[in-house]
């Protein structure tokens, strides 16, 4: 029995492109962000002084941003187990924080899962709505 693909940064790129009316930014290198309809759902952040080794203090570098529901945020960062995470600044705000370097653990299959639902958060309803109609839990 194989054991499922490690997540890349590729599968991010490719799940978010894959959706309706994706744009990245910048189109090609760097460091992305994947907006709907010009509301951004997944990116990767500049470091910043909330987010940093509790071992060295050192600025985390590689942080991407998921945006998610209050309900998936909660139970996304309260695992223990979870390579997801969150820092005091964005208390209150639907997202969620992974750090680059622990994509490998999670599967390519849930990184399409969380990247389809981040746009599902910030696309306009009608838009998820048929594209839910369309797809339903299928592709995700």
């Amino acid at each position: 029995m194989s054991r499922p693909r490690p997540a890349t940064l590729r599968d991010i790129e490719e799940a978010a492109l894959a959706l309706p009316e994706v744009t990245r930014e910048p189109e090609s290198g760097g460091r992305p962000a994947f907006r709907v309809r010009g509301a951004t759902f997944v990116f990767a952040r500049e470091p910043r002084k909330d987010a940093f080794d509790p071992q060295t203090g050192a600025l985390y570098e590689d942080v991407l941003a998921f945006r998610c529901t209050a309900e998936d945020k909660e139970a996304m960062v309260s695992d223990r187990d979870s390579p997801w995470f969150t820092t005091p600044h964005w208390n209150g705000y639907n997202a969620v924080l992974l750090l680059e370097r622990d994509l490998g653990r999670l599967t390519a299959a849930e990184i399409r899962e969380v990247v389809t639902d981040a746009w599902l958060v910030r696309a306009p309803k009608r838009l998820a709505k048929e594209w839910l109609a369309r797809h339903g839990s299928e592709s995700r």
